[in-house]
């Protein structure tokens, strides 16, 4: 980190690590963005594109690892929502802040080959704490997923989008687990029908989310759709691939927000039990 000093201000230059899944709007050309929301953690930028993700997380290392986000090595300015940023040709002007990207991490690392028929399939199916447990929309999806029924899949999602309160509606949740469930354990199990239904749900539930969802809510759909997430989200997946242990994961997982993380364990089993359904596992 450095220091420099004009007579108008100072400025801090620290150097990050990013989501490549924001590197298409880190290296194009500078475009104003603001402050949508602060915490002592992190602050999230709203960029003026059309570019996906428009949204961007700028955190430290004790927030959550967001598929959208940019990681620095050292506390944040105090910023307030409205604040006016900058975000392009790698770097993210923010307050006092000059924040250049030197490197990039994978929000969506392969799991490797695997057999479907090997999947942990004790997921509940309301995990305790989920936003939406009953939800009658919720049910209709698990049941179309599971029978590779595109009509009742893309009418439940559709009903989802949005649902609920918060910065990340459990609607979107548990949408953002099943986008991410399907793609990559089903590119991982070989199950062309579960990619192919994620290619669909992603179109819909991405189609319109800027004006159906909050900001946020949406650049994560976007994320979700092509398969990126949050280590705590990896984490369950290679859990129920066999890779690491799976109860620490869920407990971690479980662990973000309010209800986010159960609304995310929610939408993975929905999408675990439809990769073994479609892939014929028994």
């Amino acid at each position: 980190m450095t220091v420099s000093t004009s007579a108008r201000r100072t400025r801090v230059h620290v150097t990050g690590a990013a989501s490549t899944s924001v590197r298409p709007v880190l290296e194009t050309q500078r475009r104003p963005a603001r402050v949508l929301a602060a915490f002592p953690a992190g602050v999230y930028l709203e960029v003026r594109t059309d570019l996906e993700p428009s949204v961007i997380a700028v955190i430290t290392g004790e927030a959550t690892r967001l598929p959208n986000s940019v990681l620095l090595a050292g506390p944040l300015p105090h910023l307030t929502v409205g604040d006016d940023a900058s975000v392009g040709d790698r770097l993210i002007e923010l307050g006092p802040l000059s924040l250049n990207v030197r490197r990039w991490w994978d929000p969506a690392p392969p799991l490797g080959r695997l057999d479907p028929a090997r999947l942990e399939d004790r997921l509940p199916a309301d995990p305790p704490g989920a936003g939406l447990a009953g939800n009658g929309a919720v049910a209709m999806l698990a049941s179309s997923c599971a029978k590779g029924w595109l009509l009742g899949a893309v009418t439940a999602a559709e009903q989802l989008v949005g649902l609920g309160p918060g910065l990340t509606p459990s609607g979107d949740d548990v949408l953002a687990g099943l986008l991410v469930t399907l793609r990559r354990l089903g590119t991982a199990a070989a199950c062309e029908k579960a990619v192919w239904l994620a290619d669909w749900l992603a179109a819909t539930v991405t189609f319109d989310a800027r004006t159906r969802t909050t900001p946020i809510s949406a650049t994560l759909l976007h994320c979700a759709a092509r398969g990126e997430a949050s280590p705590e989200v990896t984490g369950v997946l290679r859990g129920v691939a066999g890779r690491q242990a799976l109860e620490p994961a869920l407990r971690r997982l479980h662990r973000l927000g309010h209800t986010s993380g159960a609304d995310l364990a929610q939408g993975i089993a929905i999408g675990v039990a439809a990769v073994r359904s479609l892939s014929g596992a028994r």
